[in-house]
């Protein structure tokens, strides 16, 4: 049957917002039906791009009417663009949020109830609303975003991720002042990054001198953006009492943002009492981009595709948790759905993490670690009475950084470590191979003892399978910058060659690892591009030139004890 008698589509359709702006949104309605419940997606990435077009299809067939709408001050849409890590577009996107929910819900063939889904910033926006309360509002689907922004980047800067992502953002902001010098399309922009632009400004130093064009009239917001990578803008925590809607929280163990399952416990804990128990959490073998990882495939199984809709898992998400909801059909989903990697399955539970998980410690030993050929070891037993154990060191020198394995895209993803294999600043601490299977499902954490011949420098954490062929695959990690050892409200510096504790926050797992596999930590000081470099000079690192090498000692003996956390489950 030919789409044009499934559907009939209605494109810029105004939505006018209570100060005058014209927001443009298109209307995918299923033909000779109705009414019926809207589904809105608010987006900065055009309304008209292949994947949204094909999310709205596919739910529009589901039947649902659905609103695909370009956000203030892009593509489409009239206004000023108002950043969502600014005040100005907090309180923005709450009222446009809460105009658009209402629009939606007097449209033709609405019934006059909206569910609001989107992915990363969309996720962002329909959060933002759910927060506002609007009377039309039903329910909210949110996929790839936490519940602050300091989750996720640790308050350090995300260089190549987020330089990327804002160089795509100016395409549109060109496109708008009429600047020919530069793409004026967002997937213009992405391969003109790749090809030219890249390898230029990810090393560029200091940052804050990179020219203005580079980022066109979005140049104050990255400047501003350098100088608040440790201030939270969002804290969504303080919106979850106030949300009267179910939500659904979707992340990948893989994806950056996989903290999103705080919003879950958020919800549960702190949302209205009656809404306790009608609340979603799905993590699947995904990255932020809710594919499959590149890399080790075989690893994830033949069921770690959702149920996929045409090759497109998201429709089906989204109709998973709204046909229950707002049409009384399909089956009523779990609370929490974590597929298990290496166990190929999912996993049903009520809570997060799982009841039964309980934390378990592994500590760290050597004297020799220095890449996987050294003598670093994981134990479940803590360092004997030898309090005079061998630390282990090494040389972090930010211009030669520990490279980071990551996409095209710049998003983490699951890859085999072995490029990173002959490099010294690298320790490996590893179990030997395992006895029996363990079952690794929930938070995880370093608490390390350390020291540096710096004021200042960063510590990283990377928790890895190896298989028993050898394959090094990454699972989790973790960043610490030492200026916020205490918190990022204030500065700390460290006592140069002083012993220190700290900790560092690893992302959420949930893994099978197989019997006769061993678990891996890495500890280094960098991570680049994923993280941008720490200077070692403690000063601010976007006006900063100089690169200092630092030394740095991890000690693991019965005084300074230095371990993983683990939440395990038996794993029958």
């Amino acid at each position: 049957m030919a789409e044009a008698k499934l559907m009939t589509i209605e494109r810029d359709v105004v939505a006018v917002m209570r100060d005058g702006v014209h927001l443009a949104t298109d209307i995918y309605r299923p033909a000779d039906a109705g009414p019926l419940p809207v589904l809105l997606c608010r987006t900065p990435y055009d309304k008209t791009n292949a994947g949204l077009s094909a999310n709205a299809r596919q739910l529009a067939k589901r039947g649902y009417v659905v609103a695909v709408q370009d956000i203030r001050g892009r593509y489409a849409s009239d206004g000023v663009f108002q950043w969502n890590h600014l005040p100005e577009g907090w309180d923005r996107e709450g009222e446009d949020g809460y105009d658009s929910v209402e629009w939606a819900a007097g449209i033709e063939g609405s019934d006059g109830r909206v569910g609001t889904f989107g992915h990363s910033y969309e996720a962002w926006l329909s959060w933002r609303v759910a927060g506002m309360q609007p009377p039309s509002l039903a329910g909210a689907i949110a996929s790839g975003i936490s519940v602050r922004h300091t989750d996720t980047n640790y308050g350090i800067m995300e260089i190549g991720r987020r330089l990327q992502w804002m160089y795509a953002q100016a395409a549109d902001a060109r496109r708008r002042t009429g600047d020919i010098f530069g793409p004026h399309k967002g997937k213009q922009a992405g391969e003109l990054w790749h090809r030219m632009e890249r390898g230029k400004w990810l090393w560029h130093v200091p940052l804050d001198t990179i020219p203005d064009d580079v980022f066109s009239t979005l140049t104050p917001l990255v400047r501003h953006w350098y100088r608040n990578q440790h201030v939270d803008p969002w804290g969504f925590d303080r919106l979850h009492p106030l949300i009267k809607v179910p939500t659904c929280t979707v992340t990948g163990w893989w994806d950056r943002f996989s903290d999103a399952v705080d919003h879950f416990t958020g919800m549960e804990k702190n949302g209205p009492q009656e809404l306790r128990g009608r609340h979603r959490l799905v993590v699947g073998p995904w990255n932020h981009g809710l594919d499959t990882p590149t890399g080790r495939t075989k690893a994830i199984g033949p069921n770690g595709a959702y149920e996929p809709i045409e090759a497109n898992a998201y429709p089906q998400l989204v109709a998973d948790f709204f046909d229950p909801l707002l049409k009384g059909s399909g089956r009523e989903q779990a609370p929490a759905r974590l597929f298990i990697v290496n166990r190929n399955d999912w996993m049903e539970t009520t809570q997060w993490p799982p009841e039964g998980a309980a934390p378990v410690p592994l500590y760290l030993g050597g004297g020799k670690a220095n890449t996987p050929l050294g003598d670093g070891r994981l134990t479940f037993d803590p360092p004997g009475d030898d309090a005079s154990a061998t630390p282990d060191t090494y040389v972090y020198d930010p211009a030669d950084p520990a490279m980071s394995l990551m996409t095209l895209d710049a998003q983490a993803g699951q890859n085999d470590q072995a490029p990173n294999g002959r490099r010294r600043d690298i320790l490996v601490f590893q179990t030997p191979p395992l006895e029996r299977d363990l079952l690794a499902v929930g938070p995880a954490h370093c608490t390390l003892w350390v020291a540096s011949d710096g004021v200042e420098t960063d510590f990283t954490a990377k928790l890895i399978e190896v298989t028993p062929e050898g394959v090094a695959s990454n699972i989790s990690y973790g960043i610490l910058r030492t200026r916020f050892m205490e918190g990022y409200d204030k500065v700390a510096r460290l006592v140069p060659n002083e012993p220190t504790r700290i900790e560092i926050r690893l992302k959420p797992c949930g893994i099978l690892f197989r019997k006769g596999s061993r678990i891996r930590l890495d500890i280094s000081s960098s991570d680049f591009p994923a993280f941008d470099r720490n200077h070692n000079t403690g000063r601010e690192f976007w006006a900063d030139a100089e690169l200092r090498p630092a030394r740095q000692t991890v000690f693991h003996d019965s005084s300074r004890p230095s371990s993983l956390t683990l939440h395990l489950l038996k794993a029958d």
